[in-house]
């Protein structure tokens, strides 16, 4: 008897203690429990020495999301110790342990008795142990396993930061960076596609691509011209299950405006300018306003004027309204209009803020004739001198000619003076 004791002893030592041990087959990846250390071997012989113990067990997968009528099968635990007469008990505890997961006592059968959600929890871990039925003592140490939820494809992407808002500048070559979207999926990321996002455009082509994997959106046509068109909306979609037919579809917006750079000169909007002025006009004053167009926006629109050197300038200056960006016209010295009746001179328009990468589009001014008129104002005569100095005797009878003063009406048609 203690020979055969002996040889028990050994074959258990040999098979690593593996007495209850899950016979439902499994594929999936195999979990190491941490080693039980100075397990005694129940109801052995006090010769028997403590043994140093390591469970292996394969994990237990059940399917997220199941909706059968019957509770769904996870596994079977058996003891090496269970000889099938109803000797032995099983018994289950830990997570979920009679609320999600129950154990048949007699065949060690495991269903979970609900629909479980893998985002939710994605795992649980039991105790299991075999107990002897009459002394309701442990048959073996219990033992510590998990059940994992096995994903299924019942999340679709999302764009948590949706919709988006970007810029990108005006002109700019094909592939520009413009933003980078992304999408996330709930589902599990380890197992099949579920979880594998592809990204494509479903409104806004052909101004506009995305690389498939990353997300990032670029532009797509070269020379976009924000004169042309300012705002565009694009429609991203993000498809799960890696693009493919039957995966889940989750869409936001980008709205994308083009940023305005200077790749545009201003021009006048005609070649002459025509200004009438009264003679009369104060030294200071705003005579007359011209305007060169630029469509640029804000700073590449800022426009300087200058007058041209020349005959006929020299009585005027020009500035710059920062509101309208007109050139003001102003005069310098009087005007006299039975001096000179007309001047003409040239005005310059010209950018402020230049960008080098337009030079090829030409010089960035323009210029256009002032032409002024003088109006002839009714102005007072004019006396020859500005004072006279008469000598007259006393006692000169009354009526009698001392003296003369003239004056002038120079205006055009002058009339006489009294």
């Amino acid at each position: 008897m203690l020979t055969r004791n002996c040889l028990s002893l050994l074959l258990w030592v040999l098979f690593d203690g593996g007495l209850l041990t899950p016979l439902h087959p499994q594929p999936q990846e195999i979990l190491e429990a941490q080693p039980r250390e100075n397990v005694p071997v129940p109801e052995r012989r006090s010769s028997a020495q403590r043994v140093k113990r390591g469970w292996v067990w394969n994990q237990f997968f059940v399917l997220e999301e199941y909706m059968g009528s019957e509770p769904q099968y996870v596994g079977k635990l058996h003891s090496d110790l269970d000889k099938g007469v109803g000797t032995v008990k099983y018994t289950l505890s830990g997570d979920g342990a009679g609320t999600v997961f129950t154990i048949d006592e007699t065949t060690g059968d495991i269903h979970a008795i609900r629909s479980l959600d893998r985002e939710e929890k994605p795992f649980y871990t039991l105790r299991a142990q075999a107990v002897d039925v009459d002394t309701k003592k442990p048959l073996e140490p219990e033992s510590e396993f998990i059940i994992k939820v096995q994903d299924i494809n019942d999340n679709e992407p999302k764009f948590l930061d949706g919709p988006y808002v970007a810029s990108v500048p005006e002109m700019s070559p094909v592939g520009a960076y413009v933003l980078q979207v992304k999408a996330t999926d709930a589902d599990d990321p380890t197992y099949g596609n579920s979880a594998r996002v592809v990204y494509s455009i479903l409104q806004g082509q052909p101004y506009f691509s995305i690389d498939p994997k990353t997300g990032v959106i670029r532009t797509a046509l070269p020379n976009m011209d924000r004169e042309v068109k300012e705002q565009y909306q694009v429609l991203i979609q993000a498809k799960d299950m890696g693009g493919q037919l039957g995966g889940l579809a989750g869409t936001t917006t980008v709205n994308i405006t083009l940023t305005d750079v200077n790749d545009n000169p201003p021009r006048f909007p005609k070649s002459i300018f025509h200004l009438k002025v009264p003679e009369t006009s104060h030294v200071g004053s705003a005579i007359g306003r011209i305007r060169a167009v630029d469509p640029d926006f804000g700073k590449n629109a800022e426009i300087e004027y200058n007058i041209v050197p020349g005959d006929g300038g020299n009585l005027f200056d020009i500035t710059t309204d920062e509101y309208t960006q007109e050139g003001v016209i102003k005069l310098k010295k009087p005007l006299d209009f039975e001096t000179k009746k007309a001047y003409t001179f040239k005005v310059e328009a010209s950018n402020l803020h230049l960008d080098h990468r337009f030079h090829s589009v030409g010089p960035f001014k323009d210029t256009a004739t002032v032409k002024i008129n003088v109006l002839d104002m009714d102005e007072p005569p004019v006396f020859s001198k500005p004072m006279y100095t008469m000598e007259v005797y006393e006692d000169t009878p009354v009526g009698t000619i001392i003296g003369a003063v003239t004056a002038q009406d120079l205006d055009a048609g002058s009339s006489s003076v009294r």
